[in-house]
C-alpha cells in the first residue's frame, strides 16, 4: 500500500519559505482526487471558488521519481544539484518537485491562466503549452525533467520571461491544434495547463520523439488534466477572474510585508503590475452582489427529488442577497457616478435587495429607503455635514439582514470601525489612488 501524501506538510514548507505562493494557497480550495491522473487548477461552475485538484498517488510517485532522477545524475553533476536543492537536515530535499508542481499550479491562477487569458481558438494544446512555458521560465529547477522549459528540447530557440501569450503567437503550428478541449492521450502535450502539467505533460507527449530528457517518456501518470479552464459559464468566469485579482491583490500586500521568497525580481513586478491594470468596476460590483448571495430552499413538486421522487418534494433553490448602499452626502458623489452605479443595479435586482442609506456623520433612518428596480429617482443630497463611515457601518451591523454593503464616498473620512458583513468601497478615480485610509477591503474607482 503506497504512503497517504500529506499536502498539509508541503504548504506548512511554503508558509515557511514562500509566503507569497503560501497566501495565494491559503485562498483557494485543494481537493484530493484519483479522477485527475495528476494536478490541476480550475474553476467551481457552480460556486466560482477557485481550487486545485490534486492525485495523491501521482505526488507520490514524484516523491520516488525524484530520488531515482538525482541517483542517475554523474557524482559531479549530483553534489551540485544536491547543493542547490538541501532541506533544513542538510541533506537533499526529496519533495523538491512536489513542491514545484505545487508552485506550477498556483502560478496559473496568478497569471490568470484559469480564469482569463484564454485564446480566440479556445482550450488548444498549442495554448496548454504556452502556458508552461510561461510558468516554467521562473521555476525551471524545481520541477521534473519532463517540464517544458524555454531553451530546452522542442524550445531551444524559445527565450525565458515571456507571457503565454508571446509564446501561444510564436509556437509553431501543430496537427493537434484542433481547438477540442483534450487532446489526444498519447500526445497530451496539453500538459501545460493544469499544472499536472506541472511543467511537465507538455513535455511528455512531445518528448516521445525529442529524446530529450526533458521531454521523454509520455507515460500516462504525466498526463495532465485542464478541465475546468474552459467549462464554466462566462458569468461564473467573470466571478472567477475578479476572485483571482483580489486573491493576487493581496498576496502582494502580505509578500510586501513578509517577504516573496524565491519570486524573481523580473517576476515579481510582473505580478504587480497585473493588479495595477484598470478594473471594471461593474464586473466588480455584480461579482460583489453574486458573491453575497444566500440559498433560499423551498419544497416544491414542480422538482421532484431524484432520489425518492415519490416520498419526498425536490427543492427549488432561489439565491437572493440584501445589499446596503450607503451613500456619502457631503457632495462627494455626483450625480453622473450615482446615475451609473444605478443602473448597474438595474440588472441586478433580479438576485439582490438594494437598501439605500444616506449619511453624513449619522444615518437619519427615517431617509433610508428600498431601492425598487424600475424606479427612477431624481439624486439630490437630503443631509449636510460631515461624514463619518462609523454610522453606516454600525446600522448595519446592527441590523441582521444584510450580506454586503456598499459605501459611495471619496473616503474623505477616518478609517471606520469593522463591518460584520464584506464592505467594499466604491469612489472617484482620484480617491481610489490616493485614499484617505488604508484598507484591505475592496476599492473600486468609478470611471463615468
Amino acid at each position: 500500500m503506497s504512503q497517504t501524501f500529506d499536502i498539509q506538510t508541503h504548504l506548512f514548507k511554503l508558509l515557511e519559505k514562500e509566503p507569497f505562493f503560501a497566501a495565494i494557497s491559503r485562498r483557494i480550495n485543494k481537493k484530493p482526487s484519483t479522477a485527475v491522473p495528476t494536478a490541476g487548477v480550475r474553476v467551481d461552475p457552480e460556486s466560482a471558488q477557485l481550487e486545485m485538484v490534486y492525485n495523491p498517488d501521482f505526488f507520490n510517485r514524484l516523491v520516488t521519481d525524484h530520488a531515482e532522477y538525482v541517483e542517475g545524475m554523474k557524482a559531479t553533476e549530483r553534489r551540485e544539484y544536491i547543493g542547490s536543492h538541501r532541506g533544513d537536515d542538510g541533506q537533499l530535499d526529496p519533495y523538491v518537485w512536489v513542491r514545484g508542481i505545487i508552485k506550477h499550479e498556483l502560478f496559473h491562477i496568478v497569471f490568470g491562466h484559469v480564469s482569463e487569458r484564454l485564446p480566440e481558438e479556445g482550450m488548444t494544446q498549442k495554448w496548454n503549452i504556452a502556458t508552461d512555458l510561461a510558468i516554467n521560465s521562473n521555476i525551471a529547477d524545481e520541477l521534473p525533467k519532463t517540464a517544458l522549459v524555454p531553451g530546452t528540447g522542442p524550445f531551444t530557440d524559445m527565450p525565458a520571461g515571456k507571457n503565454a501569450e508571446w509564446y501561444f503567437k510564436n509556437l509553431p503550428e501543430s496537427d493537434d491544434d484542433s481547438g477540442g478541449e483534450k487532446p489526444p492521450e498519447d500526445s497530451d502535450g496539453d500538459g501545460g495547463g493544469d499544472g499536472s502539467s506541472a511543467g511537465e505533460g507538455d513535455g511528455d507527449g512531445e518528448s516521445n520523439e525529442e529524446g530529450d530528457g526533458s521531454q521523454s517518456q509520455g507515460s500516462p501518470e504525466t498526463l495532465d488534466d485542464h478541465s475546468g479552464w474552459g467549462d464554466a459559464s462566462d458569468e461564473i468566469r467573470e466571478m472567477a477572474r475578479e476572485r483571482a485579482k483580489q486573491i493576487v491583490k493581496e498576496a502582494v500586500q502580505e509578500s510586501t510585508a513578509k517577504g516573496w521568497g524565491t519570486v524573481s525580481g523580473s517576476c515579481k513586478q510582473q505580478i504587480i503590475d497585473s493588479i495595477k491594470t484598470r478594473v471594471n468596476w461593474r464586473a466588480v460590483l455584480r461579482y460583489f452582489v453574486k458573491q453575497s448571495q444566500r440559498s433560499n430552499r423551498a419544497s416544491t413538486v414542480r422538482r421532484l427529488n431524484r432520489r425518492q421522487p415519490f416520498v419526498w418534494a425536490g427543492k427549488r433553490v432561489k439565491r437572493q442577497a440584501n445589499i446596503a448602499i450607503s451613500i456619502d452626502q457631503s457632495g462627494s458623489v455626483s450625480n453622473s457616478m450615482l446615475t451609473a452605479f444605478f443602473s448597474e443595479l438595474e440588472k441586478l435586482a433580479a438576485v439582490a435587495e438594494f437598501t439605500v442609506i444616506p449619511f453624513d456623520t449619522e444615518v437619519d433612518e427615517s431617509l433610508v429607503y428600498v431601492w425598487k428596480k424600475g424606479e427612477k429617482k431624481k439624486w439630490e443630497r437630503v443631509m449636510c455635514g460631515g461624514t463619518c463611515f462609523d454610522a453606516p457601518t454600525k446600522f448595519v451591523n446592527e441590523n441582521h439582514k444584510f450580506d454586503g454593503h456598499i459605501i459611495l464616498t471619496d473616503m474623505e473620512a477616518p478609517k471606520p470601525i469593522p463591518s460584520k458583513v464584506q464592505r467594499m468601497w466604491m469612489t472617484d478615480e482620484r480617491s481610489a489612488q490616493r485614499p484617505y485610509f488604508q484598507t484591505s477591503e475592496r476599492v473600486i474607482a468609478i470611471d463615468v
